[in-house]
């Protein structure tokens, strides 16, 4: 499964895998501010985002990194906040791909981590995450203070 950082040119696949993402939340946006969005992503440099393709160049699925510092380990760290497979897609190793390749990513830029959260139901992902040595924080709970 081709996967490889996304460029301005993969915007045309890209942003309907995002509207997909959106609508998996329940959160669906217009496709133009979809991409606008994304756009401005590339434009700034403020995230990493890899897409996966099938051997027909068909757009799989996406993941998007954001860095950070780690306070606790005194270093670069990388916040996967966003991964998307298509409903046809899943149970194919497409994700594992595109997990595979955010760590590549983090290895090379030498971050002391990937954090990630997902939904307590998403019980796929976990799986995901947990055979790809993910460990489950039994520790801290996160917080979201809504300023919309």
């Amino acid at each position: 499964m081709p996967v490889h950082a996304v460029t301005f040119s993969d915007l045309d696949d890209l942003s309907p895998l995002f509207a997909g993402y959106l609508e998996f939340y329940k959160v669906p946006r217009p496709l133009a501010e979809i991409r606008a969005f994304l756009e401005q992503r590339l434009d700034r440099g403020d995230s990493t985002l890899f897409i996966a393709h099938d051997s027909a160049g068909t757009p799989l699925g996406f993941t998007q990194l954001y860095p950070f510092l780690s306070s606790l380990a005194l270093a670069p760290a990388w916040l996967l906040s966003d991964l998307y497979v298509v409903p046809a897609a899943r149970r194919q190793g497409v994700g594992e791909d595109l997990m595979n390749a955010a760590r590549a990513h983090a290895e090379r830029t030498g971050a002391c981590g990937i954090q990630l959260e997902t939904a307590k139901t998403n019980l796929a992902g976990q799986a995901l995450y947990e055979r790809l040595g993910y460990v489950r924080d039994e520790v801290f709970f996160t917080y979201w203070l809504s300023l919309a």
